[in-house]
């Protein structure tokens, strides 16, 4: 179980930063379906540079060197993915140009541009930052029995920097965002632009802030994703976790609490899914997800595999209609319309 909750939280936390983006884009009025793309390019890009400066030297051997390295990385992450997401807030805001359009595009250029660059520079598809693994890890706690060692063990053995780093940026935006003037104001271009424009507000200038928001976030969740997920190495993809993100955002109803325990849900059907095989639910050594998916055809491999985004379809189907998606997202504003 201990294990099984670890590897949860390693699943979720990418997802809860990356649907977390999603809302500072909406919440300000622009459709961010370009989440899987800005992911891909924070990932792979920022892996990249990062392996050009441990080649160099730059980073001492070690812990301390790999965590520098780490943590520089994911800086950089968020430098490349809100950069990246100003194509987006460019093309809505400036030529008010179709949202959902313009994200699609920049998740379809995104594995071009990375591919392109892989095989330009390093002469192949995929990018390993040169880390042992074992240094990734910022705490190992000794081995020991007890609840509370147990529980200790699920949030600090053998976890990343880059998880404590995300909960906490979580935490802090969704304060600001709502208990805040800023994130009252960002909120208010959402809903209804031409009032906040009444009393000053300059909805252009919020749109800009709350979509580069949202890029640097998605961008430091494909890195993450790249670090903790994909062991250190980063490719054209992120397995669909940018759409599932959305699909997070969404079933947790634009709501930072509702998102953090929709991450955990699809974090356990992810985590089910990649390691159903090594999961003993009772600590008899007999794992039965395994032995279902030998002994039953319907509990295949594949249905495990299957199972996060079948679940997003069954949710979204039954909770579209209780959602409610800020007033004016997705529609350019228009100063002059009243």
């Amino acid at each position: 179980m201990v294990f099984l909750l670890q590897q949860t939280i390693r699943y979720m936390v990418p997802m809860l930063i990356v649907a977390l983006a999603g809302v500072f884009a909406e919440r300000s009025g622009i459709i961010n379906l370009a989440l899987e793309g800005i992911m891909i390019m924070g990932a792979f890009i920022c892996a990249a540079i990062v392996r050009v400066l441990q080649e160099s030297g730059m980073f001492l051997p070690g812990s301390f060197g790999a965590q520098l390295s780490i943590i520089i990385g994911f800086i950089l992450a968020a430098g490349i993915g809100a950069a990246f997401s100003l194509l987006l807030s460019y093309a809505s805001i400036k030529w008010k140009a179709d949202q959902t359009i313009t994200g699609t595009a920049l998740n379809l250029i995104a594995p071009a541009i990375v591919l392109f660059v892989a095989n330009v520079f390093f002469n192949q598809n995929k990018i390993q930052l040169k880390i042992d693994a074992a240094s990734w890890c910022i705490i190992k706690m000794p081995q020991g029995e007890g609840f509370f060692h147990d529980l200790l063990a699920i949030f600090f053995d053998r976890t990343y920097i880059t998880t404590f780093i995300c909960v906490a940026i979580f935490v802090v935006l969704s304060i600001i965002l709502y208990r805040t003037k800023f994130g009252l104001r960002l909120r208010s271009c959402g809903e209804h632009p031409q009032a906040a424009d009444s009393v000053g507000i300059n909805v252009y200038k919020m749109r800009y802030i709350g979509t580069t928001i949202s890029g640097a976030l998605a961008g430091i969740g494909g890195y993450t994703y790249a670090l903790t997920i994909d062991g250190g190495s980063a490719t054209g993809a992120v397995a669909g976790f940018g759409f599932l993100a959305l699909a997070i955002m969404i079933f947790g109803n634009w709501k930072p609490l509702n998102i953090a325990i929709v991450s955990f849900v699809f974090g356990l059907l992810k985590c089910l899914a990649a390691a159903y095989a090594s999961i003993d639910i009772n600590g008899d050594g007999i794992y039965l997800l395994k032995e279902l998916s030998q002994n039953v055809a319907f509990f295949s491999s594949d249905l495990y595999n299957l199972l996060p985004y079948l679940v997003t379809l069954i949710v979204l189907a039954f909770t579209s209609k209780k959602s409610r998606a800020p007033k004016a997202e997705g529609i350019p504003y228009d100063k002059g319309q009243r």
